[in-house]
């Protein structure tokens, strides 16, 4: 059984607890896996030259995660938001069946994926040392990845979050330990192959921890399901004109398909694919800088852009995905009630297959779970907005003093890290901070209608964003920059859109009575006095901030000035 009777009885309030052991636990889990792989990628970064590191951590990384995204991300959304009551063992079964497609679509996923790139990369990138080895390694990384899906399906609808804590911060050390070991002892030659190795290895963490958490309980083939129907009596005095010959012992018996067999349950089936449909153009957004980058710029730039984003995305991976994840659980468990695939206890199971149906009205959630709803959104968002004030008031005085000390020289005056990483961490993450919770609303109650709504916006947003690519980098001429601003503009009017969605849900689920808070802004920011405090901390450290070269004196003096400030903004926080 995929999920314990005793989640039954989960309200929003043990749910909010639960969602908030899970942040906390990924955020510990993030900051000591980040912190041990940050030392350790220091290493690879003085020992990788910036073509190898740009094509393992832009051109690999993006082939896994088109395989990983496309074969999975419909199906885990879709999958989280099944419904906890009654759930039979039949069901059950449809549920874990449908948590095979990941790994069953990712075969021919992987197969065009990794070879489609294998032919079309560049005579510069494939030209390296065990360039064709290391794609199929990374496609067998994907698979083995994806070969876990179900058991991490199943861990996450039980809430057991442990195993996913202890695997993936068990995997992610494992990796960088092997890449470096690989790469000192085989030499530079074999650069590629070490981070392929890596990956690998990651992959082979991941499944043997899922695999021992429910051992003897992997399934690889999906299992035909049958169910009983119930038999339906009919009053003959409903349909037939009054008559002393009836009488009311008279019925009619009808028995609907004593039973039928199926695979897949077909409103969850339905809604996967709309989520994986989707997912298409949300991985081009998602991922489209890089797409741009392996094509338009040279390795040695591809090398600086990827050790930016990897410095960048600490932030986001210790914070930001934590909450992320964490919300999207809690929202999809709290709401559920509004999911197009659950009925209510006094709805009739007519039509129950019919999505388009149910995907016409919106399913009313307790006044309870939506208020909840409410409250833990705005605080995210409130939350979000006092770590983007912390980003743009401290990064930009400070980072340039930061990236002296940390950086390699042939990545700090050769390449456009610096610069990438300025606009990354001030603008870049703040934005994607609200998109992320936003997303993660809409993505755990939207109906199938919903989606498709999205998916139409999310194709003009496309469309902006391959627009605003090339004035950014070819009328602007920001090659590596530019790519940055396009994200954000692409994460910006995502994010307005998750706005208005999430603001149209309240409107239309709350209670006539006005009891359940709608979205507003002026509860998802700070007050004044905040901005104020921090508009002063910002100006008072540009003011301060010394020369590059200005010495070790004058920069002990402004980081003084920069702690003090960010006393005084706590404070006020």
């Amino acid at each position: 059984m995929m999920a314990t009777a005793t989640r039954q009885s989960d309200n929003p309030s043990t749910l909010l607890s639960k969602s908030l052991a899970t942040a906390s636990s990924l955020m510990a889990l993030q900051f000591l896996s980040r912190i041990v792989t940050f030392v350790l990628n220091q290493s690879l970064v003085r020992l990788a030259t910036p073509a190898v590191f740009g094509t393992a951590s832009i051109q690999f990384e993006l082939l896994l995660s088109t395989i990983l995204f496309l074969s999975r991300e419909g199906v885990r959304n879709a999958l989280l938001r099944a419904p906890e009551t009654s759930r039979s063992q039949s069901s059950s079964q449809s549920i874990t069946n449908i948590s095979l497609l990941p790994t069953l679509f990712g075969i021919p996923i992987t197969a065009i994926c990794a070879t489609s790139y294998i032919y079309s990369s560049s005579q510069a990138t494939n030209s390296q040392p065990h360039f064709t080895a290391s794609v199929v390694l990374y496609a067998l990384a994907a698979m083995l990845e994806l070969l876990s899906e179900p058991l991490y399906i199943r861990a996450q609808n039980e809430m057991q979050f442990g195993i996913r804590v202890k695997a993936e911060g068990t995997a992610v050390i494992v990796k960088a330990v092997s890449t470096l070991l690989v790469l000192l002892l085989a030499g530079a030659d074999w650069a590629l192959a070490a981070f392929a190795t890596g990956q690998t290895v990651y992959s082979l963490v991941i499944l043997s921890a899922f695999v021992r958490a429910y051992p003897g309980q992997s399934q690889l083939v999906p299992k035909k399901v049958t169910e009983q129907s119930k038999c339906v009596r009919i009053h003959f005095a409903e349909f037939l004109p009054t008559d002393d010959t009836l009488h009311s012992t008279d019925f009619l018996a009808i028995l609907l398909n004593s039973a039928r067999s199926f695979y897949f349950e077909s409103a969850l089936m339905r809604l996967s694919l709309a989520m994986t449909g989707q997912s298409v153009v949300k991985h081009f957004l998602t991922e489209g800088d890089k797409f741009v980058l392996s094509r338009i710029s040279s390795l040695e730039n591809q090398g600086g852009y990827a050790v930016a984003s990897n410095y960048g995305s600490l932030v986001a991976r210790i914070v930001f995905q934590p909450i992320e994840e964490t919300s999207r659980l809690f929202f999809s468990k709290t709401l559920m009630t509004a999911n197009p695939t659950t009925n209510t206890p006094n709805q009739p199971k007519t039509n129950n297959n019919s999505l388009e149906s149910s995907s016409s009205k919106i399913p009313k959630a307790s006044p309870s779970a939506l208020q909840s709803a409410s409250t833990v959104l705005h605080t995210l968002l409130l939350l979000d907005t006092h770590i983007a004030l912390l980003l743009v008031t401290f990064v930009p005085p400070f980072l340039p003093f930061l990236l002296s000390i940390i950086l390699p020289r042939h990545y700090l005056l050769h390449t456009a890290a610096p610069r990438i990483l300025q606009v990354y961490l001030s603008v870049y993450l703040p934005v994607m901070a609200f998109n992320g919770v936003l997303e993660a609303f809409l993505s755990s109650v939207a109906t199938p209608q919903d989606l498709r709504r999205q998916s139409v916006w999310l194709v003009g947003f496309s469309v902006a964003f391959v627009g605003a690519t090339w004035a950014f980098t070819v009328g602007l001429g920001w090659i590596e920059t530019g790519l940055v601003w396009a994200n954000i503009l692409n994460l910006g009017l995502r994010a307005g859109y998750g706005w208005i969605f999430a603001q149209s849900y309240f409107d239309r689920t709350g209670p006539e009575g006005g009891s359940v808070s709608s979205l507003s802004w002026s509860s998802s920011v700070p007050p004044v006095a905040v901005w104020m405090i921090f508009g002063l901390s910002g100006i008072v450290t540009r003011m301060a901030q010394p020369p590059l070269l200005g010495g070790w004196r004058a920069n002990i003096v402004h980081v003084a000035i920069g702690a003090t400030c960010f006393a005084m903004c706590a404070i006020t926080w």
